[in-house]
């Protein structure tokens, strides 16, 4: 028998009232997942729990915690697979908080902070997966980018094989369409807008780039791969 852990512990600076609200948030996870909790007693507790609560989980007919239910990829078993612990509050008002587990919850973690810690957006952190026993494919990890709109997660996985694939293919990061401006110098091709900023443009696969019918332009687009990302 083997066990495998997904892994995290990291802080992050939270206002005074988001961390009252992390709390107040903890507590109706707790009560939600109790059994012995009946509806008359979570209706009583909801009304007490604050409009900020309110507006960020909003309730159902059904019941006023299924609100809560988003944060977690099983809503039959709404629990937190991590411990937050909480700091004192410094003299700006601002309360650090330390998140960590061996079974640690990325998705819930990640939707946790996007709605009560929009102060400290945007905000990352890292996770680790591996195994009491040394089994191929166990180990790796990833990452988490949360802004106020939008998560990103990465895994180590595909970030591995886009390395190797630069080994062998110089343009494995994709094609950019470019034409060079007397005034403004580079600008590149985005199928919404046309020409513009890098930041911007259209990344075409190397089968993309051979059918794509370039367009029209007082200079003659070139084709430019695109670099590997720069590395510290």
């Amino acid at each position: 028998m083997t066990n495998s852990y997904t892994k995290a512990a990291f802080g992050i600076v939270v206002t005074s009232p988001e961390a009252d609200l992390l709390r107040r948030v903890i507590g109706a996870i707790e009560l939600v997942g109790d059994v012995k909790i009946g509806p008359e007693a979570l209706e009583a507790h909801f009304h007490g729990m604050g409009e900020d609560f309110a507006a960020l989980f909003p309730r159902t007919p059904e019941s006023p915690f299924d609100g809560l239910l988003d944060l977690f990829p099983d809503e039959n078993f709404p629990a937190l697979d991590f411990e937050i612990e909480f700091g004192e509050a410094d003299a700006n008002g601002r309360v650090a908080l330390f998140f960590s587990g061996e079974q640690f919850g990325v998705e819930t973690a990640a939707k946790l902070i996007q709605r009560c810690a929009r102060s400290a957006l945007p905000f990352g952190f890292e996770w680790a997966s591996d195994c009491d026993r040394l089994r191929a494919g166990e180990f790796g990890g990833g990452y988490v980018v949360i802004s106020a709109t939008d998560t990103d997660y990465g895994h180590t996985s595909p970030l591995l094989d886009r390395a190797i694939a630069r080994m062998i293919d110089e343009g494995a990061d994709g094609y950019v369409l470019s034409k060079r401006d007397g005034e403004h110098g580079l600008s590149f091709w985005n199928n919404e807008d046309g020409f513009g900023r890098l930041a911007r443009a259209t990344v075409f696969s190397v089968a993309e780039a051979g059918s794509f019918d370039i367009p029209l332009a007082d200079d003659h687009p070139e084709w430019m791969e695109m670099p590997a990302p720069l590395r510290i």
